[in-house]
């Protein structure tokens, strides 16, 4: 085979092992292999949007893009975070050998605290909490996020916490499961938990081909009876569900639960068949729990009993929020409010050389100050792609453009013609721009085209994290609360202002809103 099938990725300790684990299974076949790790959807455009194409995943969004633009032959995943309807054009393609399909529990003394009445316990599943509160009614859950390394951390440096409960697989994985780890046999896992699944474009004969010689059969039917079974059952909503099916002695065991939030309410099912009679197992236990009152207590679960745990300083659209993991219970606000100033006719009477526009807000002052006829400027710089976008459209051309003030403010200083620029900008602002221009003998005439105004919303909450895109975003919500979480930031000069206040920053990739979404997503894989 001279193909060379390349395996995309998401970099990920976790992910890469998985990868690593199809490859070796490939190449041992004699297939020439290549690992493509994806980090971003920011540099992917399609022609068509993403809801468009059916590309829901937050895990598996971005190797979807990759797969359908042709940058990748294969994609792998956890199965269990794989949407149960797949992209269009995108199909299953093979599913490895099952790893361990339990939930494992890590504690950090002894295993006391099980029979004690009070007991803390750390997971960010929901499926997991409502079945330990289940079994345990009188113990605490708190949140625990990250990936394995760092809630492993976590666990050992929170003092109060008794255990936290991990996917036995990915500890497995990873060789990081403590000697004294208990698999909770007793907790149905996720549907197709401990499965590694690849995919491939359905019209891509060769390669559906070449990764069916890995496919583990008895896997492939158990893994596709839990997920049919979320699926005929979820309708899209985020509920605790757990399911596990496994072939035995020529015959399917099926079991599964659904669950309210906080452990009170159940329904579970369970089914055995003849193997090659299981056809309609999955609709047959899904019937049954819904006929059990199933619908009514998916319907009851919403939003209500969810706590806020991401707060955005931009008000945020249906389109990007329904971006969000589906752990992220997501509250936004626009915490900057932006009002055009009155500008003096003379300022625009002339034609300006140079003028330096960073925002949108800039561009709407100036169109309801003035016509785009009287706007004559002769080189225009910008900084965003969207802001560039818009000038474009309604005043004219854009000399040069960057995604940061830094950047743009450093080319300018190498790259301008002449020694004299006109900012237009707001009255709440950094200095990078004006600063590093001065400093290179420009001189930099500041006009306010906007009054920016502080509006935050206090947050009752305790937050994961919040959400900033300008300085101004990080200023305003700190007048009304306390630097707690994440800060997930669009770009450095955000993250500047973030970091004289949070501990913990992070930065987007790609200075756009949906980029912070996903760098929040990563928080919560």
């Amino acid at each position: 085979m001279s193909k060379i099938i390349r395996i995309g990725t998401r970099d990920s300790q976790l992910a890469m092992w998985q990868a690593k684990t199809v490859q070796s299974q490939l190449e041992r076949l004699g297939h020439k292999t290549v690992l493509v790790p994806i980090k971003s959807t920011g540099d992917l455009v399609l022609d068509k949007p993403l809801y468009e194409m059916g590309i829901t995943g937050v895990f598996t969004k971005t190797l979807d893009v990759a797969m359908l633009k042709g940058a990748i032959d294969i994609a792998v995943h956890s199965l269990k975070d794989v949407p149960t309807v797949l992209p269009k054009g995108i199909i299953q393609a093979a599913v490895l050998k099952r790893g361990n399909v339990n939930d494992t529990l890590v504690f950090k003394d002894n295993e006391e605290f099980l029979s004690a009445k009070d007991a803390i316990i750390a997971t960010g599943s929901l499926r997991r909490r409502a079945q330990w509160l289940n079994r345990y009614p009188t113990h605490t859950i708190v949140g625990l996020r990250g990936n394995v390394n760092s809630r492993l951390e976590k666990l050992d440096e929170n003092e109060d916490w008794d255990a936290a409960i991990f996917a036995g697989a990915g500890l497995g994985r990873l060789n990081l499961t403590p000697e004294d780890a208990i698999n909770l046999h007793w907790m149905i896992p996720a549907p197709a938990q401990g499965a590694v699944m690849i995919t491939a474009l359905e019209a891509d004969e060769e390669t559906r081909a070449i990764c069916a010689e890995i496919n583990h059969e008895e896997t492939e039917i158990s893994t596709s009876i839990e997920r049919e079974f979320l699926n005929r059952l979820e309708g899209g909503c985020s509920a605790p569900i757990g399911a596990l099916a496994y072939i035995k002695d020529e015959e399917v065991n099926f079991k599964a639960i659904l669950l309210s939030t906080d452990g009170s309410k159940k329904i579970e099912v369970s089914k055995v068949v003849p193997l090659g009679s299981h056809h309609n197992l999955a609709e047959f236990c899904a019937d049954y729990v819904i006929g059990k009152g199933g619908k009514i207590l998916i319907d009851e679960l919403g939003q209500g009993d969810k706590v806020t745990n991401i707060y955005s300083t931009k008000k945020l659209t249906k389109d990007q929020v329904a971006k969000f993991h589906e752990d992220v219970v997501a509250v936004s606000n626009d915490d900057i409010k932006t009002n055009p100033n009155r500008l003096n006719k003379n300022i625009v009477r002339n034609e300006i050389e140079n003028v330096i526009i960073t925002s949108q807000n800039a561009v709407e002052a100036l169109l309801t100050n003035f016509s785009a006829i009287e706007l004559q400027f002769k080189n225009i710089y910008c900084v965003g792609r969207r802001t560039k976008r818009l000038v474009e459209k309604r005043i004219g051309k854009v000399k040069h453009h960057e995604s940061y003030a830094k950047n743009l403010a450093e080319h300018m200083a190498e790259f301008m013609d002449g020694t004299e620029v006109t900012y237009f900008c707001s009255n709440l602002r950094l200095d990078t721009i004006s600063d590093i221009l001065s400093e290179n003998n420009i001189k930099v005439n500041e006009v306010e085209a906007y009054e920016t105004k502080l509006d935050a919303k206090k947050i009752e909450e305790d937050l994961d994290g919040v959400m900033f895109y300008s300085p101004s975003t990080v200023q305003s919500f700190l007048q009304l609360n306390e630097a707690k979480g994440i800060a997930f930031c669009i770009g450095e000069t955000t993250a500047i202002e973030a970091k004289k206040h949070f501990k913990e920053v992070r930065v987007a990739k790609v200075p756009l809103v949906e980029s912070v979404v996903e760098l929040v997503n990563e928080y919560y894989s």
